[in-house]
């Protein structure tokens, strides 16, 4: 992750010094000007990206956080604060993170449509309030000074540059960071995010706060820019043109915000020297905007996947990890590693499991077996948090699991996969892995995914097969060494060969990292090769438990698994 930080953050640098002497080597004071606007405008764009692309939410009040920095920045300058105007930038910003807490709460609750309607009540409330205002120093004609070092036109552009940079690393190595990584799993499932002990709601919260921070700091840069502001430079209007450009190129990427940037400062200039009407623009960003939400890819996702395909690809590291770099085994609680009792789950006039008894010994691998419908998944959803309401005791060794959120019972050690995968695509597969299992050295992550013959770390999830992304899932709950791991039909996608070598892996875990298993499975074979007892559900009811061997031979089990009628059975 560190390597891979720094490689991209020198990217960015060298980028920045070339770009920036170009321009003010080679460009009138008055494109210096406009470039300049660009790196505010692309710094705000960052700010939208963290909130919108990394985290999946609809924010529609970027402009008034901005608003915020601006106005704080202006009375600092009438108090003549000392620090000068960049540490007034800063404090701007801070000013913004109250704001961003609150409008970030009910993001926990809400999402989709009812958030941007919250966000929009917030710019429009906004608009109100900062309309009954001046500047301040307006009247008094007192404009926001420019530090002495950067006062020029070409000083201020690479005042404002060194700022959009320093961001732009800053984010690039949170965005490789758990906290990054637990933004995008937060964006493609929430369910999952929680899986693997992630905070939604801290999650949420800090992607607001850090968010609105962002934005506080381009209103504070805009102030110093422009040496005195009005109330229309952060109107409603401009936070939803704002946000239509993010989504269109991909704020979230240190390019994608520049681009976003230029297309609001350029495309308005383009317009005004063919006199044409700037309400063009907007009609064209709130276009380009839903080309790609249709199509799921931004202008800088774009710019990236072809990026790849002229790359020639990586030749494969010789030899595999060798059995020591593994995460090491963690020695858990011996006797029961879960204990069930009498678990009962109603669905209305529904019973989806009816008085369920199971115990996991400490050091075994478990399997729960049944029809579709039985209720294996009710079971796991009830185990690992995701299901309120049930009656019975669950017991994790000795302590009880009941009123411990998902996220909670995570961390308490209870790790689980899914049917459906639900891996955040934008991640790589050692950012998925370490999201999933914490902090892993870089030789731990490699033996890791060497051990279930997933890719190299690298590799982007998007260009994983869906096999492949099973696997990977099943890598994540058992390098964070969990007590008690629970498998939801990990074999989907696989072939006979890879399932057989799976089911080999799984009876392997308690020996390796002193995980307990609990496996539910449809492929028998996986089940004997894997599990040293078995519990048959049908109708949320147990009907059978015990070796596999046994328990796949009895009449009841083949009559309502395996669809053999009594008399055919005997």
């Amino acid at each position: 992750m560190t390597r891979a930080s720094i490689r991209a953050s020198l990217v960015i640098i060298i980028a920045a010094i070339v770009l920036g002497g170009v321009i003010t080597g080679l460009l009138s004071s008055y494109w210096v000007f406009l470039a300049t606007s660009v790196l505010i405008t692309g710094v705000a764009l960052q700010s939208l990206g963290l909130v919108a692309g990394r985290t999946g939410m609809i924010a529609l009040c970027q402009m008034s956080f901005a608003g915020v920095g601006a106005w704080t920045v202006g009375y600092l300058n009438i108090a003549e604060a000392p620090g000068g105007l960049a540490t007034w930038i800063l404090l701007g910003g801070l000013a913004a993170v109250p704001l961003g807490v609150a409008i970030g709460l009910p993001a926990l609750r809400l999402r989709g449509i009812n958030l941007a309607i919250i966000t929009l009540s917030f710019a429009a409330a906004f608009d109100v309030i900062l309309a009954t205002m001046t500047f301040p120093g307006q009247t008094a004609f007192i404009q926001v000074p420019r530090p002495e070092l950067f006062d020029s036109d070409e000083g201020y552009f690479a005042f404002a540059l060194i700022f959009y940079v320093v961001i732009a690393v800053a984010l690039e190595f949170l965005a490789r960071s758990r906290l990054g990584a637990s933004w995008l799993a937060v964006r493609h499932s929430e369910r999952a995010a929680a899986a693997h002990g992630v905070s939604v709601a801290k999650a949420k919260l800090s992607a607001f706060a850090i968010s609105a921070f962002i934005a506080g700091i381009s209103g504070g840069l805009l102030a110093g820019y422009l040496g005195t502001l009005v109330a229309e430079n952060f109107s409603m209007m401009q936070s939803l043109s704002l946000y239509a450009v993010a989504v269109m190129t991909g704020a979230h990427f240190a390019e994608g915000a520049i681009i976003g940037g230029l297309l609001v400062v350029m495309f308005p200039e383009i317009l005004r020297r063919f006199d044409l009407p700037q309400d063009i623009g907007n009609v064209l960003f709130a276009l380009g905007a839903t080309q790609a939400l249709s199509t799921g890819e931004t202008m800088s996702e774009t710019y990236r996947r072809l990026l790849r395909k002229l790359r020639l690809q990586r030749t494969a590291d010789g030899g595999t990890s060798s059995e020591r770099a593994l995460p090491a085994r963690i020695e858990h609680a011996r006797g029961a590693a879960l204990v069930v009792d009498k678990l009962t789950v109603r669905y209305g006039t529904v019973l989806a499991l009816d008085s369920v008894d199971l115990t996991i010994p400490a050091g075994s691998v478990a399997g729960l077996i049944g029809p579709n419908g039985a209720g294996k998944s009710t079971f796991i959803d009830a185990v690992s948090g995701f299901l309120a309401g049930y009656e019975g005791s669950i017991m994790l060794g000795t302590t009880p699991l009941e009123g411990k959120a998902a996220h909670l019972r995570a961390r308490t050690s209870v790790r689980r996969t899914w049917q459906t995968n639900r891996i955040a695509p934008e991640l790589t597969v050692g950012g998925y892995l370490r999201l999933a299992a914490g902090n892993l050295s870089e030789p731990e992550v490699r033996a890791m995914l060497d051990w279930l013959d997933c890719p190299n770390p690298e590799t982007p999830v998007v260009a994983v097969d869906a096999g492949t992304r099973r696997l990977l899932d099943v890598a994540g709950v058992v390098a964070s060494r969990p007590a008690v791991i629970l498998l939801d039909e990990p074999a989907a996608g696989q072939s006979h060969e890879e399932t057989l070598r799976l089911g080999k892996r799984i009876a392997e875990i308690p020996a390796r990292f002193g995980s307990s298993v609990l496996l539910v499975e449809h492929d028998m074979d996986l089940v004997r090769a894997a599990c040293s007892q078995v519990t048959v559900l049908d109708f949320g009811r147990v009907i059978a438990s015990g070796p596999p061997a046994v328990v796949l031979d009895q009449v009841p089990v083949k009559r309502a698994y395996l669809g053999i009628e009594e008399s055919v059975a005997a």
